[in-house]
């Protein structure tokens, strides 16, 4: 996620995403990760870098592109 973040920035004139979209998986296991690193664990899991995460069941992992373009996130 973060490298789609600096990807997105060099690519758009540091504009930021929309927002994540992540399945309850993937959120959780971004969640488990960021407490057990970085983030700590009171870290806010509803936001990465400033872009918004959210969670839905009919998604393959995707970041929504300032443009509103679909990125894939695998």
């Amino acid at each position: 996620m973060t490298e789609g973040v600096i990807n997105h920035w060099k690519a758009h004139g540091n504009a930021y995403p929309q927002k994540f979209i992540l399945t309850p998986v993937q959120h959780a296991a971004y969640a488990e990760s960021r407490r057990n690193g970085i983030g700590g664990p009171k870290s806010d899991v509803r936001v990465h870098m400033g872009v918004p995460v959210e969670i839905s069941e009919n998604t393959p992992g995707v970041m929504i592109a300032a443009d509103g373009s679909e990125v894939s996130l695998s």
